[in-house]
């Protein structure tokens, strides 16, 4: 047991001295490679102009309300397409940020409060299923992997983008980091 105790030291030694600059770099990595594209080609279905929502971004957005409107977007009025448009560009500029590296901490603070309003959209507004923590399947679209998709936001925003970023190379990144 002493052996396993000097192994969990040394280890925790080796860890600490480098999660300033690997988790950072790990969950950028992480969310370019699982994320990044989830969200640009969702985005990409609701343009039918850079400023021209599709129906289809409606239908997502606000689905009992365009459906009340008859599916169409001119009965909806001017808030529903702002707040269209606004969110179909977060999809695109806010992964950006993130891969990028720039204003990562405000980036990925975005992109959870869309992770959570995506989430509550697909639960009261589509019917999608929540799904349960704490039982053995791992799988819940909502619950369990937008969990994971917080936590990875989570460590982008409490410790920002890591040396390889565009904040590290314009010195906007804290001073910390730089040493």
């Amino acid at each position: 047991m002493t052996a396993l105790a000097r192994l969990d030291a040394r280890l925790s030694r080796l860890c600490e001295g480098q999660a300033d600059w690997l988790l950072p770099t790990l969950a950028r990595l992480a969310f370019a490679g699982v994320l990044m594209v989830y969200f640009w080609s969702s985005a990409m279905t609701k343009f039918d102009g850079p400023f021209t929502p599709s129906p289809g971004a409606y239908a997502q957005i606000f689905p009992r309300a365009f459906e009340a409107a008859g599916f169409d977007p001119g009965g909806l009025g001017l808030w529903p397409r702002m707040v269209v448009l606004a969110g179909s560009w977060a999809e695109v500029i806010l992964p950006a940020l993130i891969v990028l590296g720039l204003m990562t901490r405000l980036a990925a603070l975005g992109m959870a409060g869309f992770v959570l309003v995506q989430s509550l959209t697909d639960i009261l507004g589509h019917g999608a299923g929540a799904g349960r923590w704490f039982d053995r399947a791992s799988d819940a679209a909502i619950l369990d992997q937008r969990a994971m998709w917080l936590v990875l936001l989570a460590v982008l925003v409490c410790k920002g983008a890591g040396p390889l970023s565009a904040d590290r190379i314009l010195g906007v990144a804290p001073a910390r980091l730089a040493a």
